[in-house]
């Protein structure tokens, strides 16, 4: 990944937190993921960790389907003996990181709201699935992303009126695994659904994790493992989210409908149709947190983790995040320290301002800093591993004391811009938008706090 040039003299402090969170993009390699856990065994292939270990398949389908398709995609094509890849295998990525690769049809899709090729794609998806036979195998990549990329709702329900529920669902403050529930029960595919259109053919699923606590059955909408959540749950949510009433009419007559048992739940644990369905976890955030950690003391800092599982409203873990760092160099810091974390926090949008979770995280930790006191020099990053925050061209933000100054030089008040979810404008006339470009990878988001206690 290459960072553009610097429009202003970058400080240590910045350069080393870029250096940080690059080395957090190389661990979450898609390709080294795959790579690392595929092996032939006397002409078998082999998967680690977990069975199918060596069957004798007689071809093999890749269906890879998130932002890191393509690179996943790559890989088992270049390990595979040419006598086992399918004529037929397909790729779905967001437009950004949509590459041509041989022998595999790459289709880019809408992310993060669906779209007709999208669904396209997904029809082309389950045709190839309910075409594997017996002693063939849907080798089915999986990484972040694919819930929007293969969008195949429900027979009644349009896919416009399944965006206008996305929609809903993404302003209104909903975590992924809440958005991914209601996904799951508008899908024939999400929730284990995939899964029932593998009649024959052995299904193993390389899944590159995006969420927190690597749940499996979150990651992507879970298309081929078992889903533990209800329709009932799937209400529930957009009640509490007070978005239920907005919804479409053809959205909520199917989820009461299927309250009532008259539409089949999604597919639960001991459920037949994964008799033959297996995965492994090839990558993941956690990962990608280490290495920054390595990195970190490479570059003669003291670390500590801050979280592992950051969540919550980005305004307030900011507020958070802070306050601890405050108490941290009281008490007393003498050595230049790194606080790291990753997961995803959430965004409710009052504003009609332009951002992503991490730009709003950023700004608002700038103007708890100034409101608290912070001491020493510090400098903040916070980005998605994806290269991609939000509907922006930014992958988040690299914050230090002097970025509200900027700000208010050029007339621009921070305090409103984050009032009106308008981060990226902000960080923008700051300069310190963090731009990297499409990634090709998707490991949820990295959060790197650098502060130098003598200066």
């Amino acid at each position: 990944m290459d960072f553009p040039p610097a429009p202003m003299p970058i400080s240590r402090l910045r350069e080393n937190a870029l250096a940080i969170f690059q080395a957090g993009i190389i661990a979450a390699d898609p390709y080294r993921a795959v790579g690392n856990h595929l092996t032939l065994n006397q002409g078998r292939l082999k998967f680690d960790l977990r069975p199918h270990q060596a069957d004798n398949w007689s071809k093999v389908h890749t269906l890879a389907f998130g932002k890191a398709a393509v690179k996943m995609a790559k890989a088992v094509q270049d390990f595979l003996p040419e006598r086992l890849w399918s004529d037929r295998s397909l790729v779905v990525t967001n437009y950004e990181n949509a590459i041509a690769l041989d022998r595999c049809e790459v289709i880019g899709a809408g992310h993060p709201l669906p779209d007709e090729n999208g669904l396209r794609a997904a029809q082309k998806l389950v045709s190839l699935a309910k075409s594997a036979q017996k002693d063939e195998l849907l080798l089915t990549l999986i990484s972040g992303g694919g819930s929007a990329l293969i969008p195949c709702p429900v027979a009644s329900i349009s896919l416009a009126d399944k965006l206008e529920a996305t929609e809903l669902l993404l302003a209104s403050g909903a975590s992924i695994n809440q958005i991914n529930c209601v996904r799951k029960h508008l899908s024939q595919l999400k929730g284990g659904g995939l899964a029932k259109f593998t009649h024959a053919a052995n299904l193993h699923a390389l899944i590159l994790s995006d969420v927190l606590a690597d749940d499996i059955s979150a990651i992507a909408s879970g298309p081929t493992v078992p889903d533990p959540t209800t329709f009932a749950d799937a209400i529930e949510i957009l009640e509490n989210k007070a978005i239920w009433r907005k919804l479409p009419a053809s959205v909520q007559h199917y989820l009461r409908q299927g309250r009532l048992g008259h539409y089949p739940e999604t597919p639960k644990p001991h459920d037949p149709i994964f008799k033959n369905t297996r995965y492994t976890l090839v990558g993941g955030n956690a990962i990608s947190v280490q290495a920054m950690r390595d990195s970190s003391i490479l570059f003669g800092y003291d670390v500590r983790l801050y979280s592992d599982k950051l969540c919550g409203e980005a305004k307030e873990e900011a507020e958070k995040l802070a306050l601890f760092a405050k108490q941290f160099i009281a008490a007393p810091l003498t050595r230049p320290t790194a606080l790291l974390a990753g997961g995803e926090t959430t965004v409710t949008l009052s504003g009609n301002g332009l951002g992503g979770r991490n730009q709003e995280l950023a700004l608002a930790f700038a103007l708890a800093a100034e409101r608290i006191d912070l001491p020493g020099n510090w400098t903040f990053l916070s980005a998605g591993t994806d290269g991609r925050d939000g509907p922006t061209d930014a992958a988040g933000a690299i914050i230090e004391p002097n970025s509200l100054k900027r700000m208010r030089d050029s007339a621009i008040m921070p305090e409103q811009m984050l009032a009106n979810n308008d981060s990226y404008h902000a960080l923008k006339i700051s300069r310190d938008l963090l731009i990297t470009g499409a990634t090709g990878t998707n490991v949820a988001d990295l959060q790197i706090l650098l502060i130098n206690p003598f200066n």
